[in-house]
């Protein structure tokens, strides 16, 4: 009896071994975009590869911070490693002395927060006519967002000036600094694209519950499209809060300038006068970049593309 039940005992406990091991997650390797593992030496040299870039693309940001702190100029490439002894808000205290950075971070705030409201609201009812509405017409409408997109903005400038400064009176206004911008073909682009990627049966149902082309467009649509309105948020901001030559054009008042037009007058005229011109330059940079650079820190994460198609079963 002890030598037939033997083998059978040995059998059973193989059996459980092999299916404890295939129980047990296994650590994964990293694997390739191409599907295939990575040796840890492939591996190592990947990270070592991708950290020396960051640092590459992160060290003119360092250094520009750094120099925006300096009292004593040090335009050496030791100078991003400066002494603390050296390191104050000195730059920043003669620039708000010059320059009134809360009212220019106003300024540049509203004319940043109107062009971005206009772009999105009138994008994505563009993009949503253009790619879901069936019309006559739709496919050459189109083709002229497409060309509009190809057309130099200081071709338009001075035509623009005339209709918006002469015949509106909207100089040194926050309207006028906002209508040349309020419609961007690129985003109604991007708006047309997301829509595309969304399964017509969506709106197809929402129609057969009874919901309108608004009400499809405002509960359906818009959550599909979360990181095309993040994209387009972000992409357009940068263009008005950076922009300089149109409300140099259409602002006379220095209350009414935005940031990058002060900070361009001070550089120009103010800076050379100081202590340390260098420092002072590079802490008008600072301030101008800083909340595109937060913006992005913060929303980064809405621009990984999640699979809309899986609302769609079969």
């Amino acid at each position: 009896m002890t030598q037939a039940t033997t083998p059978r005992a040995a059998a059973d406990l193989t059996a459980a071994s092999r299916a404890s091991r295939q129980d047990t997650p296994r650590r994964r390797r990293p694997r390739r975009l191409d599907g295939q593992q990575l040796s840890r030496g492939q591996a190592a040299l990947r990270f070592v590869v991708l950290l020396a870039g960051a640092l590459l693309f992160l060290f003119p940001f360092w250094y520009m911070v750094i120099g925006s702190l300096q009292r004593e100029p040090d335009t050496s490439v030791a100078g991003a490693f400066p002494n603390p002894a050296n390191i104050d808000l000195h730059n920043y205290a003669q620039i708000d002395s010059r320059v009134d950075l809360l009212q220019g971070l106003v300024n540049s705030g509203i004319f940043t927060a109107g062009v971005v409201l206009c772009t999105v609201v009138f994008g994505v009812l563009a993009g949503y006519a253009l790619s879901v509405l069936q019309w006559k017409g739709r496919g050459t409408t189109f083709a002229l967002a497409l060309l509009v997109q190809v057309v130099p903005f200081q071709l338009l400038m001075i035509p623009l000036y005339v209709l918006i400064a002469r015949d509106y009176g909207l100089s040194d206004n926050y309207l006028g600094m906002i209508l040349p911008f309020a419609i961007n073909s690129a985003a109604v682009v991007i708006f047309r694209q997301y829509f595309l990627q969304v399964p017509q049966e969506i709106f197809d149902a929402a129609r057969i519950d009874g919901a309108g082309e608004l009400r499809v467009l405002w509960s359906v649509a818009l959550p599909l499209i979360r990181p095309a309105l993040v994209t387009v948020v972000l992409v357009t901001f940068i263009g008005p809060w950076n922009e300089f030559l149109w409300p140099f054009l259409i602002t006379k008042e220095a209350s009414m300038q935005p940031l990058a037009v002060s900070l361009a007058n001070y550089i120009s005229n103010v800076a050379s006068s100081t202590a340390n011109p260098y420092g002072a330059i590079l802490a008008g940079a600072v301030v101008l970049a800083a909340p595109v650079v937060v913006l992005f820190i913060v929303f980064q994460r809405w621009f990984i593309a999640t699979d809309i198609g899986s609302g769609v079963k079969g």
